[in-house]
């Protein structure tokens, strides 16, 4: 299940040095001298693969550091190197706003390297195409993640061929989504199904049909603001249902869960692919004994704060808000689950759980996934694990659809029935049958259905690094951070608290720089093309 992995370890070991003074370095490939078989071209595209899971992106930047202090949740502690994005405490100079931005184009360069060679072995044509098709879809998103964080940047296109010179400007915003679109296009028609494909972790062609309605939506909102990309978001958004591959998943395992909505992160936390709900996931891993061998993340790890690494060690970084809290009906399912209604006590084994009262609402820890759920086999670290973190799931595709069909249609039958499945999952009820208890109520008016889904994506989706993108393309970004200040002052929590919860809050709504990161401060000093963000 965890080829893309093994793949990288291969290609790290026929690229390792031989010689401690080999005057020509052996850890980098020729591409003169790779590309030649079937084997490498998968090797070269686990490689493309590989800056997904970085620390600097889903390992934990795009849903932790830079992800969180929306109104879903915020961190706890105190600013410093590490935090410093999550307070907005932050400028050129920090690690993780150069990290996004030198991993993505890692990945791009890598791609581009791969596109450029595809044709070097005889292989299977079919096989080729997938492979082309997947590294053109990477290539797009890690332009996505680019454009979607920095605004203008360079569109890269080709590997480089110097890079002891290096000056390329930044591309309109405008034309590096319309190269996106253009190769996630292509890469669709290339893709292998999820099905014949058979995990979640390759990219598919309902994953590229999901992310380019994404990817729409995003050109529909802000900052472009072209409201008639909403009709080619409903058009993808639908595609996903083409080949009838994906539904909601509606079973759980009553012995442990009480739900089917937790039994989703269950089975992320056991390493268990359900391709129908979870259409695409960075993966990694944290199988056998030997950590040395293990890639992983942390996802997990920032939630539910446990101190008993048996149990599974967790830091309690994530707090979640009282807004929040409140967007769950009675009823609903995914609260409980979303948001951990207790808190380890202890350090024993088996750890004693101490349930909030209904007064203690602010700052109670995330709970989506949960580190005692991961098989005993995984190895069990304070700081990471094996989880997968997932980047598309069903469930998004279905809001979006209702989303996009709001806007080009108003809130008509389709976009009730997408938005209802969720709703009827959450509470435990047959999605297919209609529920005055679950369903949004009817005759909302355009404005009223946006509203629904706006909050109940965040009931749906929370924790899974979109919110804050969400707030941005809709336009809300500035008017939600200072609702947070508000809803922090007001709250019953210490003064102490308040001060340290609002920082992030007030200084993300004191200007609109914070809309978009700073271009790092290395790329700045080696591209003499390059321009700073306004502001910075």
């Amino acid at each position: 299940m965890k080829r893309l992995l093994l793949l990288l370890m291969l290609l790290q070991a026929i690229t390792s040095c031989n010689k401690l003074l080999d005057k020509k370095p052996t850890d980098f490939v020729d591409p003169a001298g790779f590309y030649n078989s079937e084997e490498e071209l998968n090797m070269a595209l686990a490689a493309v693969y590989d800056p997904l899971g970085n620390e600097y992106m889903y390992g934990s930047s795009l849903w932790f550091q830079f992800g969180i202090c929306t109104d879903e949740a915020f961190y706890a502690f105190s600013a410093n190197a590490y935090s410093a994005p999550m307070f907005y405490q932050y400028d050129y100079t920090n690690p993780y706003v150069g990290g996004i931005w030198q991993q993505c184009y890692i990945g791009i360069e890598r791609a581009n390297m791969l596109i450029e060679n595809i044709n070097k072995p005889s292989m299977d044509e079919t096989k080729r195409q997938a492979i082309l098709g997947e590294a053109l879809f990477l290539r797009a998103y890690y332009h996505f993640i680019l454009v979607s964080n920095y605004g203008d940047v360079p569109l890269k296109l080709k590997s480089s061929d110097n890079v002891n010179s290096i000056s390329i400007p930044r591309t309109p915003a405008k034309q590096v989504y319309e190269q996106i679109v253009t190769d996630m296009k292509e890469a669709e028609g290339k893709v292998n199904t999820i099905t014949s494909i058979g995990n979640s972790s390759h990219v598919s062609k309902t994953a590229v049909r999901g992310i380019l309605a994404r990817v729409y939506l995003y050109m529909a909102g802000a900052p472009m603001n072209d409201q008639s990309k909403y009709a080619d978001a409903l058009y993808w958004a639908q595609q996903v249902d083409a080949g009838n591959e994906h539904e909601l998943l509606t079973t759980y395992n009553a012995t442990i869960t009480n739900s089917a909505y937790s039994q989703i992160f269950i089975n992320q936390c056991r390493d268990i692919y359900d391709i129908k709900e979870c259409i695409w996931e960075v993966d990694f891993y944290a199988k056998d004994a030997d950590p040395t061998y293990a890639e992983m993340g942390k996802v997990g790890t920032m939630n539910l704060g446990c101190t008993n690494i048996d149990t599974g060690r967790s830091s309690s970084n994530i707090k979640t808000t009282i807004k929040l809290y409140r967007l769950y009906g009675n009823g609903d399912l995914r609260r409980d689950w979303a948001i951990a209604p207790f808190s380890y006590s202890a350090t024993a084994n088996p750890l004693t759980r101490t349930y909030y009262t209904s007064t203690n609402i602010i700052g109670r820890d995330a709970g989506k996934w949960r580190r005692s759920y991961e098989p005993s086999n995984f190895v069990k670290l304070q700081f990471t694990n094996g989880t997968n973190f997932p980047l598309l799931r069903y469930a998004d595709v279905l809001l979006m659809q209702a989303e996009a069909e709001n806007e080009v249609n108003g809130p008509t039958a389709t976009a009730y029935t997408a938005i209802n499945k969720v709703r009827r999952r959450a509470y435990g009820l047959p999605v297919n049958v209609a529920s005055t208890v679950a369903d949004v109520p009817a005759g909302l008016t355009p404005a009223q259905f946006r509203q629904f889904i706006r909050e109940e994506r965040a009931r749906e989706l929370c924790f899974e690094g979109v919110r804050k993108g969400d707030l941005l393309r809709w336009g809300i970004f500035t008017n939600v951070m200072n609702e947070m200040v508000a809803e922090i002052n007001a709250s019953n929590a210490s003064f102490t608290n308040k001060s340290r919860w609002i920082t992030g809050y007030a200084t993300a709504a004191s200007s609109g720089r914070y809309q978009l990161l700073p271009v790092p401060a290395l790329e700045l000093n080696v591209n003499k093309g390059m321009t700073q963000n306004p502001g910075w």
